[in-house]
Parts: C-alpha cells; structure tokens; sequence
C-alpha cells in the first residue's frame, strides 16, 4: 500500500494505523472544529474530519509547490453522542466528572467521521457504535478522571483503558471505531482507492 498522511495527532489513531501496517507519515494544521448549528450529529465528525484534511492537503501543496509526496491524506474526528446532545471533550476534571455521570448506565453513540482525499477525489463516510455503561459509581468517575485525566477524549473516557475494560456492560459495532478510527473500513476504502 502506498504511504498515507494522516493528518491527526491522536496517538490511537497512529497505533490502529500501525496495527494494521499502513505506512504513513503524521502532518497535522490546526483547524476550526466548529460546526453549523442544527448539523445532525451524523454529519459533525465527517465536517470536522473535512475540515481536517482540507487543511493539511493545503498546507502541503505549499511546501511541495502543488504537488506533495503522499497523494492520499486521510483524516478523522469522533464525537461522543447522548439522545441527540454531543458531547465533546471535556474542558477540565470537573467537567470530566459530569460527562461519565451523564453517561452512567446509559446507551450512547460513538461517530468517527472519516475523510479521505485522494487526488481531487474525496471518499468519506461516518462509522457508529453503541456503547452501555454500568451504572458507574461517584468514586469510580473520580478514581478514574483523577488517574487517567481523559482531557482529550470525547465523552472523557478512552475504551481502552480502565473505565472501558471496568465499566462497559456492552458495545455493538466496532470497538476500534471507539478507540477512534474503524481501521478496518479505513483499510477497505483504501484498497479501492489503490486498485
């Protein structure tokens, strides 16, 4: 497979894509992660995801003079939802401690949006998980916050680690796309893109 840019610096998506042995280097812009109100959830990742790769496309057509050394930039973005209320990432502990407490014994979705470009071409689709908690006690939510501090994870928690493997009753759909990136998806987009 020919190398890829990804254009994120989340160190889960840099392990999924080495688990999966695809050759990439990391660029990564910084990027307004704002949307338009009244976007349905479904479509947020996929916009913010856009708005990722656009960037990084840009930036490195200019250090190459037009053309770079990757044609294909792949970018990603995951939110966390509630009912119809996305949750993104929490701004410090205490808001840490209030989204696993909304989350608490309930059912929630994971979207990550997923864009890739290729040449002129955009390929991008959005991948959904539905993920039950326990009921999550106060001093489990404080144990876990003050630990693992999940200050750059949608819905302040990472599958992952403690609070996944502890206090997820169940999850249907794909579990990496939680960790966030559907790798094998992405790894079947690509081979279409490269055949």
């Amino acid at each position: 497979m020919e190398p890829i840019v990804l254009a994120s610096q989340s160190p889960r998506r840099k392990l999924l894509l080495e688990w999966a042995e695809i050759p990439f280097q990391i660029v990564v812009q910084f990027t307004d992660e704002s949307f338009p109100e009244g976007m349905p959830p479904e479509e947020v990742p996929v916009h913010i995801a856009r708005q990722k790769a656009i960037a990084v496309k840009k930036h490195l057509e200019g250090a190459y003079h037009g053309r770079h050394a990757s044609g294909i930039v792949l970018a990603a973005d995951t939110v966390v939802v509630l009912g119809e209320e996305i949750i993104n990432k929490p701004c410090d502990l205490e808001d840490a401690v209030n989204m696993l407490e909304k989350l608490s014994g309930r059912v929630h979705r994971v979207i990550t949006g997923v864009v890739i470009l290729a040449g002129e071409e955009e390929h991008n689709f959005a991948d959904i998980t539905e993920v039950e908690f326990h009921p999550l006690t106060p001093e489990q939510i404080r144990f876990y916050v003050e630990k693992y501090k999940p200050l750059d994870k949608a819905g302040a928690y990472a599958i992952q680690e403690w609070i996944g493997v502890t206090g997820i009753k169940r999850i249907t759909g794909d579990f990496y796309n939680v960790m966030g990136l559907p790798v094998s998806r992405v790894v079947q987009a690509l081979q279409r893109i490269n055949s």
